[in-house]
């Protein structure tokens, strides 16, 4: 009787669960407000500039070659704006890493590369989030640049 009684508890748990975990929402958050948290101020590399969409930048000395990044975190109990605002950050560091690695000093025309469909926004990057896990694809062309 325990047996059959847990096992009925842990089907429940399982149907009730399982709307939650399989959820996928894909959203346009802002690339300004991220960059510009606290979180963005402490963590971010300020000698590695960052150029998303078609912004402006100065002129092209090397290109060191185009790189994605597909960073994950942990959304479980969290607003899907913090959860996707955090990954969001680890995702522009893991590219600022990159640059750093190969002598770059920017990262130009950062696009949301999300399940492989690319978005470009000077503004606001894609976010998948769940009721585990929130998500964020990025791709970047790593480059050195002149002047200022």
């Amino acid at each position: 009787m325990k047996i059959l009684r847990n096992a009925v508890l842990l089907a429940a748990a399982c149907i009730i669960a399982s709307p939650c975990a399989a959820r996928d929402d894909q959203r346009l958050y802002p690339i300004a407000q991220a960059l510009q948290s606290a979180d963005g101020q402490a963590r971010l590399d300020p000698g590695v500039r960052l150029f998303f969409g078609r912004q402006r930048h100065p002129v092209v000395t090397k290109v060191f070659g185009r790189w994605p990044t597909n960073k994950k975190t942990n959304a479980f109990a969290k607003a899907d704006e913090r959860a996707c605002e955090w990954v969001f950050l680890s995702a522009v560091i893991s590219l600022q890493q990159r640059a750093r690695k190969e002598g770059a000093n920017a990262v130009v025309n950062i696009v949301s590369n999300y399940r492989n469909i690319e978005t470009s926004s000077e503004s606001e990057y894609v976010c998948g989030a769940g009721g585990l896990m929130a998500g964020v694809a990025l791709k970047g062309r790593v480059v050195n640049l002149g002047g200022r």
